[in-house]
């Protein structure tokens, strides 16, 4: 059974995809493919229960894919080319399909353990990626192997730990780094009380009020990051700057930060 949070996800998710193509049967074969689904629960109890870290499964995959939709859009509005546009190998609408992919099964490898899950999520993705893929583009095995090759760099790029170089990869780097609100450090805080190496996330999550997405005043994205206390820096300096630093995407970002009745600090 899916939560509340994760069918809100969903709609929000699917408003932002235009209907009538290619991107949207993909969107929908997504949100109700049955392995993809459970293969989110399992990571999502491995990364909770067995090792301790916030939310790994469904609902963040849904927040990324929704976060790295918007940027997609605030980006085409200001004019800004996919690579897949840039180097005349496909369309924007295959960039779309190529992020959906990396957002919705980026993190299915935390369903083994953490170290180099990012390399298991892809041994995991491939698969269920042609999969899915032969069914909107039957006849294209081209425009398949580029766009599952696309997706394939944006999950191998999501921890900033390798150098990617296209436009959708860095798009899914930093929708995942955005990801930090208080909500996907709630479980962990409640179930597990022993101090451990890596609480500093969780608390410093936990001080996250919200993380909005928008047009920017000089860039064409603004991320706006509201927190409650200033624990909350170090989510926002030691893992979203660190991504957005490492992105493609960093020239076309604004970043800013602020606790509650202070001064915004402006990062990019």
């Amino acid at each position: 059974m899916k939560s509340p949070k994760e069918i809100a996800l969903e709609k929000y998710f699917l408003k932002l995809i235009p209907s009538g193509g290619s991107s949207e049967r993909l969107a929908r074969l997504l949100v109700d493919d049955d392995e993809v689904q459970l293969l989110q629960d399992h990571a999502n109890s491995v990364s909770i229960k067995r090792l301790g870290y916030n939310d790994h499964g469904p609902v963040h995959m849904r927040q990324v894919a929704v976060n790295a939709v918007r940027m997609l859009e605030l980006l085409r509005a200001s004019g800004i080319t996919t690579s897949l546009e840039a180097e005349q190998i496909g369309t924007y609408e295959d960039s779309l399909d190529a992020v959906m992919l990396a957002a919705f099964l980026h993190d299915v490898g935390m369903s083994i353990g953490r170290q180099d899950h990012e390399i298991l999520s892809v041994i995991i993705a491939r698969p269920i990626m042609e999969r899915l893929l032969v069914q909107v583009f039957p006849d294209e095995p081209n425009r398949r192997v580029i766009i599952a090759s696309t997706a394939t760099e944006g999950i191998v790029g999501h921890m900033a730990n390798r150098r990617i170089h296209s436009l959708e990869a860095g798009i899914i780097l930093i929708a995942d780094g955005c990801d930090m609100e208080k909500g996907r450090a709630r479980i962990p805080m409640t179930i597990n009380t022993t101090p451990k190496v890596g609480d500093i996330h969780k608390y410093s999550s936990n001080a996250i009020d919200s993380v909005t997405i928008g047009h920017g005043k000089k860039r064409p994205i603004r991320i706006d990051v509201k927190m409650s206390s200033d624990v909350g820096f170090f989510q926002v300096e030691e893992v979203l700057l660190q991504k957005i630093n490492m992105s493609p995407v960093k020239p076309y970002i604004e970043l800013y930060a602020s606790v509650q009745d202070q001064d915004v600090k402006q990062y990019v």
